[in-house]
């Protein structure tokens, strides 16, 4: 079966929280930034290591306190296999794999500079369906408590070592599973994620960068300021400026 999309576009969302329902089901597949998502009842930050899969006729409410991009995708699902229609009904929300954040990425910057074409989508929709459903069956991820204790206090005195030891594994096995399960390093990881946060409370609120910096796990402003104009291409003074509350008013 074809399962060619009813629309495919980019999105990004606000802090504005508006509930909303379809008779076509959606996938929500986060291209930059994080956005909470609430589907019936059940809520999840989305990012680009996991999307969601909205239901048709599910209420969903979403909202966002930074920068952030999303590539939308609304289906009709009579057009999908009936094995990765059940499969998708099963769980709201999906692990991004490493094939599948490819996919998600290339369709993202295509869709950034034109419309997709109809034989492309017909061709990138099955794959990216499969794929998801093939990263929701496989087996939990040995990083997953791990990851779960990192994002619970991201300003921990977290490094490779003492990442590696709170999973039990070797500092080598710990890169290697990196690279298969997330396409990327430790450190690497732990730095967007205390960007993300740090963004997050930048657009938020007034707290002094230095305080931010501390929290997040930066041994001072200094180094934070590096880390966001290294990764962001931005200072936090010039983020919040570009993002905060008072950028809206």
């Amino acid at each position: 079966m074809h399962s060619l999309p009813l629309a495919l576009h980019v999105r990004s969302y606000g802090q504005v929280r508006e509930s909303d329902r379809h008779d076509f089901a959606q996938l929500v597949l986060p291209l930059a930034g994080s956005v909470t998502l609430e589907i019936e009842g059940r809520e999840a930050r989305l990012d680009p290591l996991q999307a969601a899969f909205v239901a048709p006729r599910a209420w969903h409410a979403q909202c966002a306190h930074a920068h952030n991009r999303h590539l939308i995708v609304d289906l009709d699902l009579a057009a999908v296999d009936p094995d990765v229609a059940a499969r998708l009904h099963q769980r709201a929300f999906l692990r991004l794999g490493p094939e599948a954040r490819k996919l998600v990425e290339c369709m993202g910057m295509l869709a950034g500079r034109q419309a997709a074409t109809p034989r492309l989508l017909a061709g990138w929709t099955p794959l990216l369906l499969d794929t998801l459903v093939l990263d929701a069956v496989r087996a939990p991820s040995r990083l997953a408590a791990l990851l779960a204790s990192v994002e619970a206090d991201p300003g921990g005195p977290w490094d490779t070592a003492s990442m590696a030891r709170r999973a039990g594994l070797s500092p080598s096995r710990l890169h290697a599973l990196f690279r298969s399960e997330l396409d990327t390093t430790p450190h690497d990881w732990l730095l967007r994620l205390r960007l993300e946060r740090v963004c997050d409370r930048l657009v938020a609120g007034n707290e002094p960068v230095a305080v931010l910096a501390q929290w997040a796990g930066f041994s001072d402003q200094s180094a934070l300021t590096r880390a966001m104009r290294r990764t962001l291409d931005v200072t936090p003074a010039d983020y919040r400026r570009r993002h905060g509350r008072a950028a809206r008013a």
